[in-house]
């Protein structure tokens, strides 16, 4: 009985270092450095799918800027909706205070409001300030908001879709995260 004790412990180290044992291919080489067009590593941009709270300028969980709803997700169109449009607002049980916007079946933004605990990969979230939204994303462009008086603001994305569109709140913290393609992505009123 001692010489299985003591074999027990050695047979399953090996297990666990034999290839069988070893994590998949594809997700080693998903984090492993790759080379630009001028020969230089590149550094590999952050997964984001190991966390379904995380919003990414793709998208969050199912959802993806660009393209339908998935068949089984959990975001539906719920409550009125405007009608003689093809703009529907969709949310999901499973991620309160987040809702998405679809024109014509089409997902056009994605947005997060102060009463969800979805965060962007650099670690923003509704209810950070504007000081740490400037830092972690300081060429965005400020505009005034529609509603509020300054020091309100929207805070966008320069360049192509999709991008990111901050609201800014009069203590300076976000209220609202939008993630979509323009012109969708700065409508004040939503589908109205």
């Amino acid at each position: 009985m001692k010489r299985c004790a003591i074999l027990l412990p050695l047979a399953l180290a090996a297990a666990a270092c034999s290839p069988e044992a070893e994590e998949p291919v594809a997700e080693v080489t998903t984090s492993a450095a790759t080379t630009s067009a001028t020969g230089e590593p590149a550094t590999p941009a952050p997964t984001a799918t190991a966390d379904a709270n995380t919003l990414t300028l793709d998208g969050l969980g199912d959802l993806r800027i660009g393209q339908p709803i998935p068949a089984g997700s959990s975001f539906a169109s719920r409550g009125a909706q405007i009608p003689g449009t093809t703009c529907r607002t969709v949310s999901s049980p499973d991620y309160p205070g987040v809702y998405a916007m679809t024109i014509d079946g089409e997902l056009r933004r994605i947005t997060v409001s102060d009463s969800s605990e979805v965060a962007l990969v650099e670690g923003i979230a509704p209810r950070a300030t504007e000081s740490e939204v400037r830092a972690a994303f300081p060429g965005f462009e400020a505009s005034p908001h529609k509603y509020l008086a300054a020091p309100g603001k929207y805070l966008t994305q320069p360049g192509d879709d999709p991008r990111l569109h901050f609201e800014i709140d009069t203590d300076e913290t976000v209220s609202l995260i939008h993630v979509g393609a323009l012109p969708e992505l700065t409508w004040v009123e939503g589908c109205a």
